[in-house]
């Protein structure tokens, strides 16, 4: 939302905003363009008749004293993407959608597109290097790239992001049951992507993952006018410790790793070419490509040990990074370390999903945050339950912060790498100090 703030008030607009709390980096971003509100907290004395729109967030109550008058006095209330809709009905809309791979997709694109000084607007949902801002909008750029998630749209919205935007131009990267608190089974969650085809624009275009049977089902049972363009892997290879793709223009090395993100550059590829850039503008300029924030991000590294953090949480994600790490250094043991912190994912309905996940990993790591129960109202469970529902005996469970941090910096890492996964925080973990402390832990 502070980004969505910022980038109008670049494009000129005055703006206003509320929040119950404004968390860093929020609070001095907002500070820097003269938008950070003078008080925290909600006043309907805020809302008044002469406002063009009003845009809700998210995570907003339904019985928001300020949503409540700006109803009253019958305002324009849009969603957090009805509105980015709204200021991009004229534009091409590229809309990158599936269950997976969204942000880095989307994230390769823009980095392309840049490289070679094209003009359009964004929405990405990870801040990227050469990017001050999340959202970008303008009057003048002919086409927006957006990401495009499957969650909600609105506490009074209860569509999908994805199904507002109407796409010309669509990715479907993955269908991989997730959001179990408001699709509570798989067909519920499958019939989003089925609606999300009936809002591509006609004679636009979707390209889709040839290698997941739910969206080659998807594509065959589609009866819409759209072209269908399916994509797979790319040939590769490591060596010494770096990937490279076998293209036409000979082998391009990647500052990026894995099978997932070969199948993710490979779709920002066709998209690219369905935008003009020419194939071999495409490889020159993702050679450069650093990846999203968040994503196997690497903490540090030595010549025995490296450290990773992914943002990584939902079972097919947790399988794509262990297998990416692995895969990249097959001569070191992983350790690899998923904290379940979405509801989802603590679910005890749901967390049977995660069942062999953590196979390929050497020494597989399970830690919930207790108080995390309490606070989304879910009955806490214990080692067994974690151990049943990952199918994999060997997984070390903690649900004490303080005695998972004694045991990672206990470990002697030399010849292993370290892989943390979360949305979370990690219980408050001091990354930098953790990462500082295994790097020692891995000399002679």
């Amino acid at each position: 939302m502070h980004n969505l703030a910022i980038a109008l008030s670049k494009k000129g607009f005055q703006v206003t905003g509320s929040d119950d709390i404004v968390f860093e980096p929020s609070k001095s971003r907002l500070n820097k363009y003269g938008l950070l509100p003078a008080s925290e907290g909600w006043d309907p004395g805020h809302i008044t008749s002469d406002l063009d729109a009003v845009i809700l967030g998210m995570h907003a109550r339904p019985d928001n004293p300020e949503l409540q008058r700006a109803l009253e006095l019958g305002l324009k209330v849009y969603s957090y993407p009805e509105y980015i809709y709204e200021q991009s009905k004229d534009k091409k809309r590229v809309v990158i959608g599936g269950s997976h791979g969204k942000t880095t997709i989307t994230s390769m694109i823009l980095h392309v597109l840049k490289y070679h000084n094209y003009d359009f607007d964004y929405l990405v949902g990870a801040q990227l290097a050469g990017f001050e801002t999340m959202v970008k909008l303008t009057d003048d750029a002919p086409v927006i790239i957006l990401e495009g998630d499957e969650y909600l749209s609105s506490p009074i919205d209860r569509r999908p992001k994805f199904h507002l935007y109407h796409a010309h131009i669509a990715v479907l990267s993955g269908i991989a049951w997730d959001h179990i608190n408001v699709f509570p089974t798989f067909e519920d969650y499958y019939e989003q992507f089925v609606k999300f085809l009936d809002t591509i624009e006609d004679s636009g275009s979707v390209i889709y993952y040839s290698g997941d049977t739910h969206l080659v089902n998807l594509i065959n049972d589609f009866r819409g006018e759209i072209k269908a363009i399916p994509y797979s892997t790319l040939p590769s290879k490591v060596s010494d410790g770096i990937t490279y793709i076998s293209t036409s223009y000979g082998d391009i090395p990647l500052n990026v790793f894995g099978s997932h993100n070969i199948l993710n550059l490979n779709a920002a590829r066709l998209v690219c070419l369905e935008l003009g850039v020419s194939e071999k503008d495409f490889f020159e300029a993702i050679k450069t490509f650093n990846g999203a924030a968040r994503r196997l991000e690497l903490l540090g590294k030595n010549a025995h040990t490296a450290v990773f953090k992914d943002f990584a949480h939902s079972p097919s994600k947790l399988v794509a990074t262990i297998d990416a790490v692995k895969t990249q250094f097959p001569d070191r043991e992983l350790i690899a370390l998923i904290e379940l912190h979405t509801f989802s994912s603590l679910n005890k309905e749901f967390l049977s999903q995660y069942a062999g996940t953590m196979d390929a990993a050497d020494e597989a790591i399970v830690f919930i945050d207790n108080t995390i129960f309490l606070q989304k109202k879910l009955e806490p469970y214990d080692e067994f339950i974690v151990k049943k529902a990952f199918d994999n005996t060997r997984v070390n469970f903690f649900n004490n912060v303080e005695i998972l941090e004694r045991f990672l910096s206990s470990i002697n890492y030399k010849g292993k790498n370290l892989l943390l996964m979360s949305s979370g925080n990690f219980g408050g973990i001091n990354l930098d100090t953790l990462t500082e402390r295994v790097l020692n832990n891995s000399q002679d």
